[in-house]
């Protein structure tokens, strides 16, 4: 896989407020509630949604777009999501690439993985590979107060 696709996503955590109907059958458009206001996304056929689930309004999730691409300049900020991952309510989540030190690249978070961390593929299969020097969606809830912070992620999804 090329890393340096992954690097250009950004996401937006949010709550749904509402979904509708996109350009064509196969698209949705998903309004988010954010701290920031509302966003909404583009959801088609090439976004990968993490664990195939279904939106729904009032879900907690992640909608991660490319910031290399162009966005229209509306309001509310309308974006393409390139991937959406549901969220619990602590929940926190990074992509990042991690180097053979678990440490994310922009310095921001080091990783302590335990036995019961779920690390699989982005289809959600078992990966039993070394998860050093990849890209890496990281789920997780508490952090240290270190610098950089520390966390026991509870799941990681490799790319």
């Amino acid at each position: 896989e090329n890393f340096m696709e992954y690097t250009n996503l950004v996401p937006i955590i949010g709550t749904i407020l509402s979904i509708t109907k996109g350009y064509n059958c196969y698209s949705q458009m998903v309004s988010l509630r954010t701290e920031n206001g509302t966003v909404n996304f583009m959801v088609g056929q090439e976004t990968i949604i993490i664990d195939n689930k279904q939106l729904r309004k009032g879900m907690r999730i992640a909608a991660f777009y490319d910031s290399s691409q162009p966005a229209i300049l509306i309001f509310p900020p309308q974006y393409n999501a390139v991937m959406i991952t549901a969220l619990g309510r602590e929940e926190q989540i990074m992509l990042n690439y991690f180097d053979r030190n678990l440490l994310a690249a922009d310095r921001s978070l080091q990783l302590n993985v335990a036995g019961n961390t779920n690390i699989e593929t982005v289809n959600g299969q078992k990966f039993n590979c070394n998860i050093r020097d990849r890209v890496l969606l990281v789920y997780y809830t508490i952090t240290t107060r270190s610098i950089p912070p520390q966390t026991t992620p509870s799941r990681i999804i490799v790319f």
